[in-house]
């Protein structure tokens, strides 16, 4: 049963966390054969200021 954990800024909507979750099932399946009821996919939001990237925090960069 494969678990994938994604994480990533808050602000994608729901449409865009469906069409992506849908997407790595079907990934899934067709890298490792397993079944779509084995899927599980946890999507993990975090606040900007909580995420830096290149050392500057996603909140002050423009």
């Amino acid at each position: 049963m494969p678990v994938v954990t994604i994480t990533m800024s808050r602000g994608k909507t729901y449409d865009q966390k469906k069409k992506l979750t849908e997407e790595v099932t079907k990934a899934l399946i067709s890298a490792l054969g397993v079944p779509r009821e084995r899927v599980t996919i946890l999507i993990h939001e975090l606040e900007k200021e909580n995420i830096a990237l290149q050392g500057t925090l996603l909140t002050e960069q423009k």
